[in-house]
């Protein structure tokens, strides 16, 4: 994907063991899409060479403020022009102290401070040892810095270079990346509450066996990290996968559809968006054995009896329809066939404002989709494409249907 397509990004270094994690981020912003400037402090030059920093972005390296490369010599003020963003990754103690007070005795301290502020984002990807990160004076100039208009992000907790353990790492390319990627993303949820459901329930058996289904739990987790882009608090509420949590979302584990029911009954009162992903099992066994069901060799199959799971989503667009409309539901539909007249029984049947239908079970797994939105006014389909930027486009049509309700 080219998520950052048609930016200009200007990397910044300061100082930092951290500067080996930039060259790993460059590449990615390439990668997605980005043009990099890279410029860094003769700090930053004493971890990492410029030469390395130039190969992966393909562009001259900036270190000093008097190079003679730009006809004015003023490249702190045609860099930050040029820019859509500024992210300085790594930002180290001593740098933010000095942006905090208004220094520009480098050429990347001059070019922050230079920039076109309402144009030209400022984001900061802290990195420093975990006492330093926890200094009041550190922590009084990051509150600072954020009410100056800078974007500080979180940092990472683990080990060190200088080998204590704690808070103060600086994030990983693929996090920063993935918050950059939605700093870019239009904000249209900011405000709602979204919660989501994804991937199958495992309905026990016996202590070793069950039942299930082959959803993978993608196209919920790329649905929630798309709310979570588009501005809004996220709750995802995930069957058992083997997926990394989007940034910024909280996750609930769960196992079964019971689980999985009471998680949703307790975050549902803070949702005002409810989108239920998640391939809920519609039986389960009625009595799970308590050891392991073994064969005795007579050929006589277990006898198993199974009872109806709850329907999750129409329990709570009842509830929703209760509450005069306060929740908006949206409801998934895998069909293997007859996809428009299935999708439109079922959302009558669950009673929701919104049905997405996709074909199953050849989607299960892939990285890619196609989507059909079926509500009272007709459908509209959403062409193949993959999961997260079928979920951005998922994620506008509820903003927009929100607006009118």
């Amino acid at each position: 994907m080219s998520d950052l397509s048609n930016k200009h990004i200007v990397l910044g270094l300061s100082g930092g063991i951290a500067c080996y994690k930039a060259a790993e981020l460059c590449r990615a912003l390439v990668k997605a899409g980005a043009t990099v400037q890279v410029v860094m402090t003769e700090a930053a030059a004493q971890f990492i060479t410029p030469v390395t920093l130039q190969a992966l972005s393909n562009r001259a390296v900036y270190v000093s403020q008097w190079d003679a490369r730009e006809p004015n010599n003023m490249a702190h003020i045609n860099l930050s022009r040029e820019a859509d963003a500024i992210v300085v990754a790594p930002a180290s103690a001593d740098f933010m102290a000095k942006l905090l007070h208004g220094r520009a005795d480098d050429l990347l301290s001059l070019m922050c401070l230079a920039r076109p502020i309402e144009r030209v984002p400022l984001i900061l990807a802290p990195a420093m040892n975990r006492e330093m990160w926890q200094h009041p004076a550190t922590q009084r100039n990051m509150v600072q810095l954020t009410a100056d208009g800078a974007h500080v992000l979180d940092v990472g907790q683990g080990e060190q270079a200088c080998g204590e353990t704690g808070d103060g790492r600086m994030l990983e390319p693929e996090e920063i990346l993935e918050d950059l990627i939605a700093f870019f993303q239009p904000k249209v949820l900011a405000g709602q509450h979204v919660l989501v459901t994804a991937g199958p329930t495992y309905e026990a058996m016996d202590p070793v066996r069950g039942i299930t289904n082959l959803s993978s739990g993608k196209m919920g987790f790329s649905i929630a990290r798309a709310a979570r882009e588009a501005g809004a608090e996220v709750a995802l509420v995930a069957g058992p996968v083997h997926l990394s949590t989007p940034r910024g979302v909280q996750r609930v584990d769960v196992r079964s559809a019971l689980d999985m029911q009471a998680a949703v009954a307790k975050h549902i009162d803070a949702a005002s968006v409810f989108v239920a992903t998640a391939a809920v099992a519609d039986w389960r066994v009625a009595d799970v054995a308590g050891q392991k069901i073994k064969k005795d060799g007579s050929g006589q199959l277990p006898q198993l009896s199974f009872v109806e799971n709850p329907d999750i989503l129409a329990g709570v667009a009842q509830s929703a329809r209760a509450k005069n409309g306060a929740l908006y539901c949206v409801g998934f539909a895998a069909e293997s066939h007859d996809l428009l007249k299935h999708a439109t029984a079922k959302r009558e049947r669950k009673g929701v404002p919104l049905l997405v239908g996709n074909i199953g079970p050849a989607t299960f797994g892939l990285d890619d989709n196609a989507l059909l939105l079926v509500d009272a006014q007709g459908h509209q389909e959403l062409p193949h494409a993959n999961k997260l930027t079928l979920a951005r486009q998922l994620v506008g049509e509820i903003a927009r249907r929100l607006k009118t309700v």
